[in-house]
């Protein structure tokens, strides 16, 4: 038998000795990877095994009126929420909660449809849950592995309906809105505005969102709570100051007949600020918060009240006699009139042209009027007049060139322009028929095509009362944000204004259409209007100003009552009592005897400033 050599075997121990040493020294640098190099991911491998992320909702900026009250804010609130877990351990505890939570079948089901759209975040059960809610489930937390309570900030609106229109309410975003680049950065789940200032002024009052984390078990159970350096707290929204007096919006809500469907609206003379901006029927905002049920949803949506519906802003109605102040304005600045002149032809209740005789609103006529007359009287025949003067196409042009077809410019997300035709091919567009001299009459008494929005008549009436300029009207005080809309111009000189003005203080004087709503210690000057609506009741304006006698007015109210036939008794007095209540406030006068000279007179009582002459 052949014995190998010496050599060859320590040539084979050694290449073992090499081979044994490479390798260790390979599971050195192994071992030296995984617990040095990797050391940091396998730590984070394992905190994400027994750490759940949770968003930490960021309280919504207050807002507040133009005296520091709170308009709305935010107050604590618990939310019950699910961790991430398997889908049938989710349902299965869905069920289980729902007696204690009172959800229903059809509520389990929409949670659990939430809950497969965005599995890996947290399940808000109930954004809003009340104490015995709160109490049934912590008490069988055991039977709950991934429950979870937290507080969270609710919104709470302090007047309820009285600024529901204003300021909105709030909603769980939508899908939609989720793909819109307005809501880029924003998740599942998100609470925004859904109208008003709320949604207006939506990137404002939100804030940026924290993050806690909370540590479960291999059940996902939670254990306990982590508030480490990587806690991050959310951001707090911007608070905003709004140019609304929250006393007169309440004062408004207050007086408003609660049985009929209209809109107030009060701006600043100086800056076009809104003082109040008030819709009727309305809603309480406080309901959406932590979302509305169904019954309530159904409920509000198909009155036919429409109570979501913001008149003021979106509600367009003809603006009949309050809108005859147009008429005189152009023609004023055409030239085709002067305040003095009287018209040719006296009112004798009616006028006739072409083949068919227009009436006056009063049968037995007004007989020969000046411009200050024809506004006192609200004289259509008068108005038919001044319209054949300034013809169809010059009328047409001039209230476009103002803008009586064109939004205010409110920073509301939502806002009609007004209607009213562009030129006089707009009848063979719309109706198919060319349109003859005669729509001028129409046109004229604020007839016809022609609907204005509560708030545009507004805005009209604060160049009125200004310089024959007017603002954007404006609910934002501050923080100060932009307005893509100018100012808005009559174009009329200090005389013709002033002229206006004369014709308004005549509505409100002895003689005047609304004498009865005079005010004892204010000036008041107006214009009444009763727009023509068939085949239901006519729909009752009127819009005024007022101010200190001998002073510049300082308040524009505008109040339309649909249905209410006349602007007179029934419009008039709440514009009366809406700007006596808000100059009152200001000069510190009591507000406890608040009346107009027509509830005086019911109540038996003499009014001293009855028979003053000029006194609105």
């Amino acid at each position: 038998m052949r014995l190998d050599h010496p050599l060859s075997r320590r040539q084979r121990a050694q290449g073992a000795r090499w081979a044994v040493a490479l390798l260790m020294g390979l599971l050195g640098v192994a071992f030296f990877r995984a617990q040095v190099v990797r050391s940091s991911a396998w730590a984070l491998q394992s905190d994400s095994n027994r750490l759940r992320a949770l968003p930490l909702p960021a309280p919504r900026g207050a807002i507040f009126d133009r005296r520091g009250r709170v308009l709305a804010d935010n107050v604590p609130g618990y939310s019950v929420l699910l961790l991430p877990a398997p889908r049938d351990s989710v349902a299965a505890t869905l069920r289980r909660m729902a007696p204690h939570l009172g959800l229903s079948e059809a509520g389990v089901e929409a949670l659990l449809e939430r809950f497969r759209s965005n599995p890996r975040q947290p399940l808000v059960v109930k954004a809003h849950a009340a104490f015995p809610e709160l109490s049934a489930v912590e008490e069988r937390r055991l039977e709950f592995p991934s429950l979870y309570v937290e507080m969270r900030p609710r919104r709470r609106y302090v007047a309820g309906a009285a600024t529901a229109h204003v300021l909105g309410y709030l909603g769980e975003i939508t899908s939609a809105e989720l793909e819109s680049p307005n809501f880029r950065g924003y998740e599942r789940g998100a609470v925004v505005g859904k109208d008003g200032v709320e949604r207006q002024y939506e990137n404002l009052l939100q804030g940026v969102a924290g993050v806690r984390y909370v540590e479960v078990d291999a059940l996902g159970r939670i254990v306990g709570s982590f508030r480490g350096t990587s806690r991050v707290p959310p951001r707090p929204g911007h608070d905003l100051v709004l140019n609304l007096d929250l006393d007169l919006q309440e004062w408004i809500h207050h007086i408003f007949p609660d049985s009929m469907r209209g809109a107030v609206v009060a701006l600043n003379v100086e800056d076009g600020g809104i003082l109040a901006l008030y819709s009727s029927p309305t809603y309480d905002p406080n309901a959406f918060v932590g979302g509305i049920s169904p019954e309530n949803w159904r409920a509000l949506s198909e009155d036919p009240g429409q109570p979501l519906f913001n008149r003021a802003v979106l509600g367009r109605y003809p603006p009949g006699s309050t809108w005859k102040l147009a008429t005189a304005a152009i023609g004023l600045e055409l030239g085709v009139v002067s305040p003095e002149e009287f018209m040719p032809i006296p009112c004798t209740g009616a006028m006739s042209f072409g083949n068919r005789t227009w009436r006056c609103w009063a049968p037995e006529g007004h007989g020969f009027q000046n411009l200050v007359g024809a506004v006192r009287h609200s004289c259509d025949v008068y108005f038919y007049q001044l319209g054949l003067r300034i013809g169809l196409e010059r009328l047409i042009h001039e209230a476009t060139a103002v803008g009586f077809n064109q939004p205010c410019g409110v920073d509301l997300p939502a806002e009609r322009a007004g209607e009213f035709p562009t030129d006089v091919s707009w009848w063979q567009r719309t109706f198919g028929y060319r349109a003859t001299e005669g729509e001028v009459l129409s046109l004229a008494i604020g007839q016809g095509p022609n609907s204005q929005t509560p708030l545009k008549m507004a805005q009209f009436y604060v160049a009125l009362a200004r310089d024959g300029t007017a603002p954007p009207p404006r609910l934002l005080r501050s923080p100060a944000v932009p307005l893509p809309h100018s100012e808005w111009s009559l174009r009329l000189s200090p005389r013709a204004l002033e002229a206006l003005r004369k014709g308004l203080r005549a509505v409100v004087a002895p003689g005047g259409t609304a004498h009865l709503a005079s005010l004892e210690h204010w000036d008041l000057l107006g214009k009444t209007g009763t727009s023509q609506n068939p085949p239901h009741p006519d729909h009752a304006w009127f819009a005024g100003m007022a101010g200190p006698p001998g002073r510049p007015p300082e308040i524009v109210v505008v109040a339309i009552v649909e249905f209410g036939e006349s602007g007179s008794r029934t419009a008039a007095p709440l514009v009366a009592k809406t700007a006596d209540y808000y100059l009152r406030r200001k000069y510190g006068i009591p507000v406890d005897t608040i009346q107009t000279l027509g509830e005086h007179l019911r109540a038996g009582r003499p009014a001293p400033w009855a028979s003053r002459p000029g006194q609105g």
